[in-house]
């Protein structure tokens, strides 16, 4: 007959054997809940000062070279403590710092995207139709079409003139310039639009971005006021209508990065995917020491499409930069890779209870419990996942335990009810061990996400705590 336990003997068989999920302020101390508020201010601005895979990568490479960080010279032998960074076309970058032992026991990676969801700018862009002129967009990644009209935008980018000369465009971001919208059909005439799903109420041609309305003063001409906003932007940048046509234009959410809740606890902002992990990333790479292993910041673009391009880490890009490492260490690349360890730091899926039907609540990550891993991603049958072993997620586990790091672990929510994918599967493809780990995010491809102070904070120490580790 099976043993009857006492109260106290049953209290304790619980708390030695079952998991018990709390929330995070109750396992911290106030030092370290102020340590999380304070490092989350200067993420905030960071925020609003990078809202493109463009500008991140400035913010990065003058962050780096304040921190010491040369450009990488792949003829230089390099030796342990020395800090080298690797511009990608100014879309994508590395930061390494050299190990005690080199590249021989592999490489440590911790690998983040920098570009989010956002409305490009078609080639031939500026239209005007019915005295107001517009320009035409085409979405990038996966976003809530709907989610994007009647919200103020803030234009980015760079173009490169007939001339050759390059000009960066940023309007929007400081108090007193224009912002731009997309217009949406009002209440009372919307009942047509009302019926219809939402994925079709708004079309992705119809995302059309009001840019003015003015024309030029004219007795009589064509396309006035197409004309007076083409002089503007002549008059500002030197550019013609055809320059659009060598240009990355971005148009993202004007919003500036606010505390939400009476309590601070959470930062709203466009962007948290995934800047809410390319951020911890970099300020563990800037205040690295000399670690064991050759560690590696990957900032990389294109994500959000799949990572194909030459910045995405679907190209070589990384694998080059860590072959040129090894060579000029005497080793082969295919050696250093097989050994090597990489967090693939993006963000997850928080448990929304307002949308709790998404999730299933005892595999989902929740806000305010620590950095969220992910065994695998992908959709249906865990197709298009990289799955990490047993062996690598333990000794993840371990390192974040060892070193007081809050975590947690969950699904892209239910099976057979969407799901998604990350670089995992990319880096995984070279051989090399890869983990998910990232930040909880409500509301994600958004216009304006959520996350949690504490989650933002613990990521920063999990990536630190995994390039410090032997």
């Amino acid at each position: 007959m099976a043993k009857k336990y006492e109260k106290d003997e049953l209290k304790k068989l619980t708390e030695e054997l079952l998991l018990n999920r709390k929330n995070g302020y109750f396992q911290m101390e106030d030092e370290t809940v102020k340590k999380a508020d304070d490092f989350c201010e200067d993420y905030k601005k960071f925020l609003d000062l990078a809202k493109t895979e463009r500008e991140v990568t400035v913010f990065a490479l003058k962050a780096a070279e304040k921190a010491g960080f040369v450009p990488f010279d792949p003829q230089k032998k390099y030796q342990a403590g020395d800090k080298v960074y690797y511009n990608n076309r100014g879309k994508a970058v590395i930061l390494a710092v050299i190990g005690k032992n080199g590249c021989k026991n592999g490489v440590r990676i911790a690998a983040a995207h920098i570009d989010s969801p956002r409305l490009d700018l078609k080639p031939h862009p500026l239209y005007e139709k019915d005295d107001i002129a517009f320009f035409k967009s085409h979405y990038y990644g996966g976003i809530k079409k709907y989610q994007w009209t009647a919200i103020p935008l803030s234009m980015h980018g760079l173009a490169v003139r007939k001339d050759g000369v390059s000009v960066e465009i940023r309007i929007g971001e400081e108090p007193g310039e224009p912002q731009f919208c997309i217009t949406d059909l009002l209440p009372h005439l919307s009942a047509e639009q009302m019926e219809k799903k939402l994925s079709k109420a708004i079309e992705g041609e119809n995302l059309n971005i009001v840019s003015g309305s003015r024309p030029v003063r004219a007795d009589e001409g064509e396309n006035l006021v197409k004309l007076n906003i083409m002089k503007l932007i002549h008059d500002k940048y030197g550019m013609t209508e055809e320059d659009f046509v060598s240009a990355d234009i971005e148009f993202v959410p004007a919003f500036k990065a606010s505390d939400i809740g009476f309590d601070r606890s959470m930062i709203g902002a466009y962007g948290h995917d995934d800047r809410v992990c390319a951020y911890p990333a970099l300020m563990a790479a800037l205040q690295a020491g000399t670690p064991d292993s050759t560690i590696l910041t990957v900032l990389a673009d294109k994500e959000e499409i799949g990572s194909d391009g030459n910045t995405g880490l679907n190209s070589q890009f990384m694998h080059y930069f860590i072959s040129d490492l090894a060579h000029a260490e005497g080793l082969e690349a295919r050696h250093v890779l097989s050994k090597s360890k990489c967090l693939s730091a993006d963000v997850t899926a928080a448990y929304d209870p307002n949308y709790a039907s998404a999730y299933e609540p005892t595999n989902s990550c929740y806000i305010n419990d620590g950095v969220g891993m992910a065994k695998y991603t992908g959709s249906r049958g865990k197709s298009g996942s990289s799955e990490a072993s047993a062996e690598f997620v333990a000794e993840v586990r371990n390192i974040f335990e060892q070193n007081d790091v809050l975590w947690q672990i969950g699904e892209l929510g239910k099976v057979d009810g969407g799901g998604g994918g990350t670089v995992a599967l990319y880096i995984a493809n070279l051989n090399v061990d890869v983990l998910d780990v990232g930040v909880p995010v409500l509301s994600m491809h958004s216009p304006f996400e959520i996350v949690a102070k504490l989650d933002v904070y613990m990521t920063y120490k999990g990536i630190k705590a995994f390039y410090e580790a032997s």
